[in-house]
C-alpha cells in the first residue's frame, strides 16, 4: 500500500536524476582535492535558456565533512543539532523505506559542505557571469539558506549589510587545481564564511564557500573530477 506523502520503497534516488544532468556540462567540473575528510554526497543542478539551447549551466558539489576521518564512529564527526532535529533523525517509520533515504537521513548527522564548490558555465559573458559577480552570489547564496539567523538577514532583503558584495572581493590569491596554481579572487571579510575562486582554462568558472568553522579540517585544494 503507499500512503500520502510516503516514497515507497522501490522510489528512484533522486541523485541519478542529477548526475545525468551534469553530464551535461559543457566545461569539467571541478571538486575538492581527494582529501580523507571529504566525502562526496552530491550534485546540485541548474540551467537557464530559451527552448532547447542552454545558456547558462551550473553544478554544486556537496560532501560530508569528517572531523576524524580514521574513526567515522568518533562522536567528533556529529553535526552539532538541536533536539527537535536529532529526535526526528532517530525516529523510524512504521513503513519501509528506500534504501538512499535512509542514507541520506544518517548523513544529517554530520556536518554537510552544502554545495561548497560550484562550477559555473555561461554561453556568453556578461556582469553576471564574472568571477567577483559569481563569487559574491555564491557567498550570498550560502550566508541566506544557512547563516540567515546569525547575520540577521531577511529572505526578501538581497542588499542587507550583511550581505557580501563585489566591494570586498580581494584579487590576486593563488587557487591549487589539479596540483597547480591559478590566480583567483577570494572573500576573506565575512564572519561566518570564506570563500574562494578562480577563472577556469576551461572557460568555466570555480567558486567554492566554506564556513570557516570547518576551514581547520579542509585542504582547499581542487581537482577536475573525474567523467562518469
Amino acid at each position: 500500500m503507499r500512503y500520502a506523502g510516503v516514497l515507497p520503497e522501490d522510489a528512484p534516488d533522486p541523485r541519478f536524476e542529477r548526475e545525468e544532468l551534469a553530464k551535461a556540462m559543457p566545461v569539467p567540473i571541478i571538486e575538492f582535492a581527494t582529501q580523507p575528510s571529504i566525502e562526496f554526497a552530491s550534485f546540485s543542478v541548474s540551467t537557464s535558456g530559451s527552448g532547447t539551447a542552454v545558456d547558462h549551466m551550473s553544478v554544486a558539489v556537496s560532501s560530508t565533512l569528517w572531523r576524524n576521518p580514521t574513526d567515522k564512529s568518533d562522536p567528533v564527526n556529529l553535526a552539532d543539532l538541536d533536539d527537535v532535529t536529532r529526535r526526528s533523525l532517530d525516529e523510524v517509520p512504521p513503513w519501509p523505506r528506500p534504501a538512499w533515504l535512509i542514507e541520506s537521513v544518517e548523513r544529517m548527522r554530520y556536518p554537510m559542505l552544502w554545495e561548497a564548490v560550484q562550477t559555473t558555465w555561461h554561453r556568453e559573458q556578461s556582469e553576471r557571469s564574472t568571477l567577483d559577480a559569481l563569487l559574491v552570489h555564491h557567498v550570498n547564496h550560502i550566508l541566506m539558506n544557512h547563516f540567515r539567523e546569525q547575520a540577521g538577514l531577511d529572505l526578501h532583503d538581497w542588499s542587507a549589510p550583511g550581505l557580501a558584495s563585489e566591494r570586498v572581493v580581494h584579487h590576486g590569491v593563488d587557487v591549487m587545481i589539479d596540483g597547480a596554481p591559478v590566480v583567483g579572487a577570494e572573500i576573506d571579510t565575512d564572519p561566518f564564511v570564506y570563500a574562494i575562486g578562480a577563472n577556469l582554462p576551461s572557460g568555466g568558472v570555480l567558486t567554492t564557500v566554506v564556513p570557516r568553522e570547518h576551514l581547520p579540517h579542509l585542504r582547499l585544494e581542487f581537482r577536475r573530477r573525474p567523467p562518469g
